[in-house]
C-alpha cells in the first residue's frame, strides 16, 4: 500500500528522489507511465504485469480501447532506482508531466504518482473542498 504525501525537486537530467518509505515497496526497478489527471503512474513490476493483463482483455476493434492502450504502453518506460534512491525519467515522460522543477510524490494506494507541484495544488484543493460531498456519494463502495 502507497501513501503520503512528499515535495521533491526534479533535477536536470530528469532524476527524482522517491521517498524511502515507498522505495521499500516498489523495488529496484518500476515501470514509470503516463497517468491520470496530468500525472504520471508509477508501478511494480508485478503490478506493470497485472495492468497489461487488463490491457490485453481490451476489444480491439473499438478505437477508444486501442488508443488508451497505445497510450499506456507507448509512454511505459522501466526504470531503476539508484543507490540515491532517485529514478531517471525518460524525458518524454517529464515533458508529458510538465516536470520542472518542484515536485510531489503521492503515494496512491496501489501505484505513486509524481506531479508537478503547479498541477497537483489545484487538483489537491479542489479535493479537500470536496472531500465530505466525495466521500458521501462513493459510501456504498466503502466497507
Amino acid at each position: 500500500m502507497f501513501m503520503g504525501e512528499y515535495a521533491h525537486n526534479i533535477d536536470k537530467k530528469g532524476r527524482i528522489i522517491i521517498p524511502a518509505k515507498l522505495r521499500e515497496e516498489l523495488g529496484d526497478h518500476v515501470i514509470i507511465t503516463r497517468g491520470l489527471d496530468g500525472c504520471l503512474a508509477v508501478y511494480t513490476k508485478e503490478q506493470w504485469e497485472t495492468i497489461y493483463e487488463q490491457l490485453m482483455k481490451l476489444p480491439s476493434t473499438k478505437k477508444d480501447a486501442r488508443m488508451f492502450v497505445r497510450m499506456m504502453t507507448s509512454k511505459a518506460a522501466e526504470c531503476e532506482i539508484d543507490a540515491q534512491g532517485r529514478v531517471l525519467i525518460p524525458s518524454p515522460l517529464v515533458k508529458l508531466a510538465e516536470l520542472v522543477k518542484e515536485c510531489m510524490v503521492i503515494g496512491a494506494a496501489n501505484h505513486v504518482e509524481i506531479w508537478s507541484r503547479e498541477r497537483w495544488e489545484p487538483v489537491d484543493e479542489e479535493a479537500n473542498d470536496a472531500f465530505e460531498d466525495i466521500a458521501e456519494s462513493l459510501t456504498e463502495f466503502m466497507i
